[in-house]
């Protein structure tokens, strides 16, 4: 398929051109003659883009107020909800995720949809996460007590088929009894998972909102912090010495503050605490020069899967330029989660796109209405305007 006369934008790209699909992949970009076994698709000067990489979901999680009613479901009943929320997302324009653990289901749903049997987006997955005994996400969590029990449990995890490891470097927000600015991981367990998850060559995530949580994470070398909510100055330049991506979910409490009476009072009175030093704490990374990635935490209350490009306009709000945004959610995010083909125009990479009708540098929430959506090629929402 050739899709001519497109307006390429991407973090290298912004020109009018053509683009050339064959097998699923980007075969060539520029001015391009069309041959006469393809198919033709005019896009009279629409943005053609990667499609968007959200670097934190959670599928098992559907937006609800609280997580009891995920805890009483059966593994068949999560994953017909995963599927559920994968195929959203995907629809959404976002063609890649990270989907960041809270049961064991996403692994099985990231074999699905390579085999084709479910749509969704391409994913890296993780098992469950890892939590201290009673800490944030302990629901549906590794629980660990020590260094050793922290080797154990990334082992665990790499058994199971994990891309990465994910723990909690301090409390959440949602998790009643625990307080999101105190470290909870010991630098002995936070140095152990950090070297177990490294020597079996996959990356560090960690959920942290405290600026000391930050530096401990930092200092024991993780890959990304999700969050960092308090950052202070220190953890700041130790994220940029250290070069520790920030993924700051902004939609995550944008949507509990939003709804904050229907939340419970516990999330609530920690939500209506952090919202401004959060943004406060994302505006001063992006000035210090620390490396973004977009994601939502989609899943968490009443932050809806599908929603996920409005994740966009928050880092544009809030300090990164136009194209700084979309880069963070498409690149960027891509390179940051082990997904080096795609979020890119790239000659070579995955033919995951979206076409856009106006210009999302100028106005970023056209990203939330794509008029297409391809993945390998394949159009997957929408359709495609002037295809022969």
């Amino acid at each position: 398929m050739l899709l001519r006369d497109a307006r390429l934008l991407s973090s290298t790209y912004d020109r009018t051109g053509d683009l050339r699909v064959v097998d699923g992949r980007i075969d060539a970009v520029g001015d391009l003659t069309p041959r006469a076994d393809e198919r033709c698709v005019d896009l009279d000067g629409r943005t053609l883009m990667p499609g968007l990489v959200d670097a934190h979901v959670h599928f098992s999680l559907s937006a609800e107020t609280t997580i009891e009613s995920v805890l009483g479901m059966s593994e068949a009943e999560l994953a017909l909800v995963e599927a559920r929320n994968a195929r959203k997302t995907l629809e959404s324009g976002v063609t890649a995720v990270r989907a960041m653990g809270a049961s064991g289901v996403d692994l099985h749903l990231k074999r699905a949809v390579e085999r084709g049997d479910v749509p969704g987006p391409r994913m890296v997955a993780n098992s469950r996460s890892i939590t201290i005994t009673g800490g944030h996400g302990h629901h549906l969590g590794r629980e660990i007590d020590g260094p050793v029990d922290a080797r154990t449990a990334v082992r665990e995890q790499v058994k199971a088929g994990a891309d990465f490891i994910k723990f909690m470097t301090t409390g959440g927000v949602t998790t009643p009894g625990t307080d999101p600015d105190t470290v909870a991981l010991t630098d002995d367990e936070l140095d152990a998972l950090v070297d177990e998850t490294h020597r079996h060559g996959l990356h560090a995530a960690t959920h942290v909102h405290g600026a000391e949580g930050a530096k401990a994470a930092a200092l024991a070398g993780v890959d990304t912090i999700e969050h960092g909510t308090f950052l202070d100055e220190e953890a700041i330049e130790l994220l940029v010495s250290r070069e520790v991506t920030l993924v700051p979910t902004l939609s995550a409490p944008y949507y509990i503050v939003r709804n904050v009476e229907w939340a419970t009072p516990d999330t609530a009175r920690k939500t209506e605490h952090i919202y401004e030093r959060h943004i406060e704490s994302f505006a001063r990374a992006v000035e210090a020069g620390v490396t973004i990635a977009g994601g939502t935490d989609a899943g968490t209350p009443f932050n809806d899967h599908g929603a996920n490009a409005a994740e966009v306009t928050f880092m544009l709000e809030h300090g990164l330029s136009p194209r700084g945004a979309i880069t963070a959610m498409t690149e960027t995010a891509a390179r940051t989660v082990g997904l080096d083909d795609c979020g890119t125009l790239r000659e070579g990479a995955h033919a995951d796109l979206l076409v856009v009708n106006g210009d999302p540098l100028e106005d970023s929430t056209r990203l939330n209405d794509p008029e297409a959506v391809l993945r390998g090629g394949e159009l997957v929402s929408g359709f495609l305007p002037g295809a022969d």
